[in-house]
């Protein structure tokens, strides 16, 4: 293996190299699976050296890890551009709770975007409120909305681009620049473009959290998350961490791994795929709008082309239709796609969606008027099938829509 810094590589050789240095792997190419939750010590001299140093390499108990959760993280840290290191959780909510409770204490102030995951949402309702941390929902893409939300001191922001359900990418740049000016911390989900198709420390944040159950598992077979930064909060987002006993199982971190060395290759399909079937959608008679930021015609493609390198088979569509019952019968109607949550994996789901159920300040796009009700959408998450069978699948499910 080359002794070139895996930072310096493109996307593909990066994620294939990264965390594979030989303290990791030995003499295989893999680093081996270590189960332990006791780590021996030769003498009570090398007992007392370990307990001095924290971080990853040096063994001491099982809730540090060994190689096998080290190596991961590296990688993870590697292919993030600006990042110091990288915390792994057993979720990627656990990584959402992480980075939050390592910036925010009672009495602090949260801005959270209106189009976040609906689970990121229940954090600052829920968990946050209970400990006397305050929230505000705001608008990502009215930018005077959100420079007033700074009348009263905020200490983080929480951003999503693009936006969850409904794909909105946001002007992630300019709206780290204003919570900087203002002391707030950055944070951002950025799973559904990953640290390959959005490079989010280096765009202004200072926190990037994925789910690494999606692209980079790749298999819907393990649960975990990431949270990477720069030196000062990832050694906070660490701390934080060890105090609340997170740890990942080391044969899903040995999933993880494996599944990020082919995340690349399976990226570039899912988003060629997803961005023919989102075209092709379009153009059908049954779908009033496609939200695909790919899409040349999107309304933010233009700041997608500008911001991002990649994307991803994620994006959701509105049908032509007032009867609210019309995305369920849709999904029930398609053979090749799988219904259930998640998303990222080898296979194809379809999720009937209810945008207007998780906004506080954004009209949503699946009401374009105000006596037009809500429409029904559907998301979809696009996988390795072949393009003509899923777009067959679609057409014929499309179809029962003209015979209801």
């Amino acid at each position: 293996m080359s002794g070139k810094d895996p930072k310096e590589m493109r996307a593909a050789t990066r994620v294939t190299n990264a965390g594979r240095r030989k303290e990791w792997t030995g003499p295989v190419v893999n680093a081996p699976v270590w189960r332990a939750s006791t780590h021996l010590y030769e003498t009570e001299a090398d007992r007392k050296a370990a307990g001095k140093s924290n971080a990853d390499g040096g063994f001491f108990y099982g809730r540090r890890g060994a190689p096998t959760q080290w190596s991961l993280a590296e990688a993870l840290t590697q292919i993030e551009p600006g990042a110091h290191g990288t915390v792994l959780y057993p979720s990627g909510v656990a990584a959402i709770a992480g980075a939050l409770l390592t910036v925010l204490r009672p009495g602090d102030r949260l801005l959270m975007s209106d189009n976040a995951y609906d689970p990121s949402r229940s954090m600052a309702t829920g968990l946050l409120k209970r400990l006397g941390i305050e929230y505000d929902f705001f608008d990502p893409l009215d930018m005077p909305a959100f420079e007033a939300k700074f009348d009263a001191p905020v200490k983080a922001v929480w951003l999503e681009s693009p936006g969850s359900l409904t794909m909105e990418v946001c002007d992630v740049p300019a709206l780290t620049a204003i919570a900087r000016q203002n002391g707030a911390v950055s944070l951002i989900d950025n799973t559904w473009a990953s640290s390959l198709g959005f490079a989010a420390l280096e765009h202004g944040c200072d926190i990037v959290m994925m789910s690494l159950s999606k692209h980079v598992g790749g298999h819907s077979d393990l649960m975990m998350g990431s949270a990477s930064a720069g030196e000062r909060w990832y050694r906070a987002l660490r701390r934080t961490s060890q105090e609340l006993g997170q740890v990942v199982s080391p044969d899903d971190a040995a999933l993880a791994a494996r599944g990020l060395r082919t995340m690349a290759i399976r990226l570039k399909q899912s988003s060629s795929s997803a961005l023919r079937i989102a075209q092709w959608l379009a153009e059908q008679p049954q779908v009033a709008q496609v939200m695909c930021p790919m899409l040349p015609n999107d309304p933010r493609h233009e700041l997608w082309a500008r911001d991002f390198t990649g994307g991803c088979g994620l994006f959701s569509f509105v049908l032509n239709s007032s009867d609210p019952e019309a995305s369920g019968a849709l999904v029930d109607a398609l053979n090749l796609f799988g219904i259930g949550y998640s998303w990222g994996g080898y296979e194809s789901l379809a999720l009937p969606i209810f945008p207007h159920d998780h906004r506080a300040t954004m009209a949503s796009p699946t009401k374009p008027a105000e006596e037009a009700g809500i429409r029904p959408a559907v998301r979809l998450s696009i996988g390795l099938e072949d393009t003509d069978d899923l777009i067959e699948d679609l057409a014929q499910a499309l179809a029962t829509m003209d015979t209801q």
